[in-house]
């Protein structure tokens, strides 16, 4: 009788390849010219390789795991796909690692998953494509557990396009090559395209001593995991659950945390709110991150609250 791998890990193996494969479509429309931008609303973009992504995306994931609640970016009346998109097959090397005992009884009804089929959008028409990832976050019973990052147009040093960061708590992460920040430094990584008056005073409170500017919740986490900032801040309510299921799965597995700025772990139940009220606060230690919050002024949560 063959041997059936744990449910999380074969959704997680699904959608590492899915997320490749997605990443394969972005560079491709890139490449076409034809971007096809939709305006929906202020500061938010969405282009032809945002749908396509995220109905490759959905498609293969829901075809072999139709119990699984799928939450996606793109409201899209067509999620039709080319047959030949439809990924099938999971990662072989990863399907295989050692499933943590705590998700080992995991059932498909247990799970939410969260889908960024584009994050950096606004840097993608751009050409900043360095910013841009695909994101897939595993959640069950309501935290996020699992984790996909993917940077389309990362180059390796053997000249393939693309890398793919994945990370499952109790497991580990893979894909990347971990760093510490500098001991003689405080690097805080913040949005690129989103800023405001808020934003900024809540970076001024924590006297960083450089202040880097990036756009997408993937790339900022990047950072974070690749020793490039201690700190990613967001005082505003612009990111949404599938921007930081994923990432806060994949830091956490790495021993960082991302919570709001209070210090709460966001709910990524089914039914939840899908903007992040009380902003992003991501650290690569526990340490970093209590300090962060001890820091940060009353005016910055009393303005959050009137959001």
């Amino acid at each position: 009788m063959a041997i059936v791998e744990p449910l999380i890990m074969r959704v997680m193996a699904l959608s590492f390849n899915t997320a490749k494969r997605a990443g394969a479509i972005i560079r491709e429309v890139m490449q076409g010219g034809n971007l096809n931008i939709v305006d929906k609303g202020k500061d938010d973009l969405q282009t032809e390789a945002d749908r396509s992504a995220q109905r490759l995306i959905v498609a293969s994931l829901s075809k072999q795991f139709p119990k699984v609640k799928i939450i996606g970016e793109e409201e899209l009346v067509d999620q039709s796909i080319k047959e030949e998109w439809l990924v099938t097959e999971g990662d072989a090397e990863l399907v295989k690692l050692n499933c943590p005992e705590e998700w080992s009884d995991v059932k498909e009804e247990d799970m939410v998953i969260w889908v960024d089929p584009l994050d950096g959008t606004s840097e993608y028409t751009h050409g900043l494509l360095e910013h841009v990832t695909v994101l897939v976050g595993i959640a069950v019973n309501d935290s996020a557990v699992g984790g996909i990052i993917h940077q389309p147009f990362y180059k390796q040093t053997n000249g393939e396009m693309g890398r793919t960061v994945w990370g499952l708590k109790g497991l580990g992460t893979g894909g990347f090559k971990s760093s510490s920040p500098p001991n003689d430094k405080f690097i805080v990584s913040t949005t690129r395209s989103h800023s405001n008056a808020l934003i900024q005073a809540s970076i001024d409170a924590l006297s960083p001593t450089e202040v880097v500017r990036v756009g997408g919740a993937g790339f900022k986490v990047l950072h974070l995991l690749e020793g490039k900032a201690h700190a990613y801040v967001f005082a505003s309510s612009g990111c949404k659950k599938w921007d930081t299921c994923g990432p806060e799965a994949v830091l956490e597995a790495e021993g960082g945390i991302l919570t709001d700025l209070r210090g709460q772990h966001y709910s990524y139940a089914n039914e939840v709110e899908h903007a992040n009220r009380g902003g992003v606060l991501a650290a690569t230690n526990k340490t970093c991150h209590e300090d962060i919050i001890k820091k940060m002024p009353s005016h910055i949560f009393e303005a959050m609250q009137k959001m």
